[in-house]
């Protein structure tokens, strides 16, 4: 038993100097601190951690790693007793000097997990902004390329099959009036078949009508142009439109004694003729030359037609290659929609050849 004597003793007595292994646990401490220290100022901030979508790091108190152990490799109370830890990780009381002795795989304590539902909506507001970008785009876009295939599939069908063409002056009335549009039939005289009398026709009157074609700038002549394929426009001035008289070896005179035309002797009782008008105030007769046209207005009195170039090369006929079509439909103004057809004031009218018997 212990006196009074000997615990005063023991009290003067000098505290042992610290031993090898209580100066390198010290050590130990000292360096893990550091790295510790090292490891915080490395770690995102507030504001950083909110940008990249992550929340703090909490607490992993009942969360089982699939390979069944408690995650981070904690024991129940956070941390291992003692000695290595799962998987050879150091326990409490053992110092790693190195932090690359660590496996790779273990989880770092300070990891961030993903951020919850709340933070990741702004990431689906812009998603949602791009997407609705990106439709108003597909929108605008496509009605661009509709109206772009429309207008280049009714220019190849206004060159190869049907034309609209915009009547121009009041030659033709009432037949067709000023501002009508009909439908010319390109396909009309391509396979065999040749222009009839009584046909309304779409001709190119260079060289027959015209000496030569009007000088036009070549931009205006497109734009021109084009309009006049879709019907929007006045067809070029060499385009004329008349109904067939004659054709190759028919004889045309004018006038019997009740003012009417004869065609191969034959007088055409024409009901197609602007109300007033009479057939013709100019006497002529002529035979047309084979591959020829005799062509006339509906409205005699303000029709420029082959009556009016009868001295000049040609005498007035309009070659059958350049007829353009034959006007089969009137499409516009809705009111005025009909069908051109065929009068038959020509079908008693005899061949060319008898004409001459």
């Amino acid at each position: 038993m212990d006196t009074d004597a000997q615990f005063s003793e023991r009290d003067r007595s000098p505290a042992p100097e610290p031993g090898p292994e209580q100066g390198s646990r010290s050590a130990c401490f000292s360096a893990h601190a550091s790295s510790v220290t090292e490891k915080a100022a490395a770690l995102p901030g507030p504001e950083e951690r909110a940008e990249r979508g992550v929340r703090p790091a909490g607490r992993t108190e009942g969360v089982t790693a699939p390979d069944g152990r408690p995650e981070g490799g904690r024991g129940p109370r956070g941390r291992s007793e003692g000695g290595a830890g799962p998987e050879g990780r150091p326990g409490r009381g053992t110092c790693v000097q190195d932090r690359s002795a660590l496996p790779q795989d273990a989880p770092l304590q300070d990891a961030l997990p993903l951020e919850g539902a709340a933070q990741r909506r702004p990431s689906r507001i812009r998603r949602f902004g791009s997407w609705w970008g990106a439709s108003l785009s597909a929108l605008w876009r496509r009605p661009v390329l509709l109206l772009s295939l429309c207008v280049a599939f009714v220019l190849l069908l206004s060159a190869f099959v049907v034309q609209p063409f915009l009547i121009p002056s009041s030659s033709m009335e009432n037949t067709l009036r000023i501002g009508d549009r009909v439908l010319v039939n390109k396909l009309a005289y391509r396979f065999g078949d040749a222009p009839r009398r009584g046909d309304v026709i779409v001709f190119d009157g260079t060289g027959s009508f015209l000496r030569s074609e009007p000088d036009e700038n070549p931009v205006t002549g497109l734009i021109r142009g084009t309009g006049a394929a879709l019907g929007l426009a006045e067809p070029a001035a060499t385009d004329y439109i008349k109904r067939v008289i004659g054709v190759g070896g028919d004889r045309v005179t004018c006038c019997d004694k009740r003012g009417r035309i004869k065609v191969n002797g034959e007088p055409v009782d024409e009901d197609y003729l602007f109300p007033g008008d009479e057939p013709s105030s100019d006497a002529f007769d002529i035979v047309v030359p084979e591959g020829k046209l005799w062509v006339m207005g509906d409205h005699r009195g303000r029709s420029r037609d082959s009556r009016d170039h009868l001295g000049e090369p040609g005498g007035g006929t309009v070659p059958v290659g350049k007829v353009i079509g034959r006007a089969d439909w009137i499409a516009w103004p809705v009111g005025h929609w009909t069908a051109l057809h065929r009068p038959h004031a020509f079908d008693g009218i005899p061949g060319a050849a008898g004409s001459h018997g």
